[in-house]
């Protein structure tokens, strides 16, 4: 099968960015970016440091943002925009309010048989916009038992897209994480694919290749599950996307609500474990 023209157009955008003009033509490219988007720039470096626009885009913070020490806290995994949270009933979720999607195929195969735990657990829509930092953090301790990289299309996740696509995260490239916290709860953590976003990168995981020649699904299974801290980072997109996170029954509450701005390291809710 040829490749989506929304996975044409990404890798294109993808090789721009990640090229590395003279200087001052890179100076005019960030400078130009960070103005024309608004980004705020104060805990990073500044824009000319940057060799290349996806240098700009998947920036790290100068200084790290405290993290709660409450071992019960939960924080949120980046800087975003709560485009849509709430139960999930009847094994579905929603991608905004009015349009709802099946969790079976938007998790695949390998997870058929962990979506019953989470039947009357919590779903969160982190979106994040092409001005934001583009880094993901781990939300609380955590151990990755599992992950799938799912090849796809990448239409655009922004509101107006997701208002008018249905089944969009279904549809869209994703990398599937399937955790436990410290209380044995089921949680997975989706990392979803758009349009102009050539990689998403697993640093805990090299093998895999986002927006690729790949055009089945990998799987990889952690005999030694990997324990990873709250605030760790564990990658970046590289523009703008989305991450979900599917929560199994009774095992976290949230102090956020749909249509909140947050920021990584900001609590949001708490673990419910014993």
């Amino acid at each position: 099968m040829s490749k989506h023209f929304t996975n044409i157009i990404s890798n294109l955008f993808g090789r721009f960015a990640s090229a590395k003009f003279a200087t001052p033509i890179q100076k005019i490219i960030n400078n130009s970016y960070v103005k024309f988007l608004g980004l705020d720039m104060s805990e990073f470096d500044k824009p000319s440091s940057y060799d290349s626009l996806n240098a700009l885009f998947t920036r790290e913070l100068k200084r790290a943002r405290e993290i709660d020490s409450d071992p019960k806290s939960v924080i949120s995994p980046c800087d975003s925009f709560i485009t849509e949270m709430g139960k999930i009933e009847e094994k579905r979720a929603y991608q905004i309010k009015g349009m709802s999607y099946d969790l079976a195929p938007l998790l695949g195969v390998e997870y058929q048989k962990e979506i019953d735990s989470l039947e009357g657990g919590e779903f969160v829509n982190f979106y994040l916009s092409p001005k934001d930092y583009h880094r993901y953090h781990i939300p609380f301790d955590l151990k990755v038992e599992s992950l799938t990289y799912i090849p796809a299309k990448l239409y655009p996740v922004n509101i107006p897209f997701l208002k008018k696509k249905v089944n969009l995260f279904i549809e869209n490239e994703r990398v599937v994480i399937a955790t436990r916290d410290n209380y044995d709860k089921r949680h997975f953590l989706v990392l979803v694919g758009a349009l102009n976003v050539g990689k998403m990168v697993v640093t805990f995981e090299k093998q895999v290749q986002t927006n690729s020649s790949t055009k089945s699904p990998k799987y990889f299974n952690y005999q030694e599950p990997i324990y990873l801290k709250k605030g760790e980072c564990f990658g970046y997109f590289k523009m703008g996307s989305t991450i979900l996170m599917f929560s199994q029954k009774e095992s976290i509450s949230y102090d956020v609500s749909q249509g909140q701005s947050v920021k990584f390291a900001q609590v949001i809710g708490r673990l419910k474990g014993e």
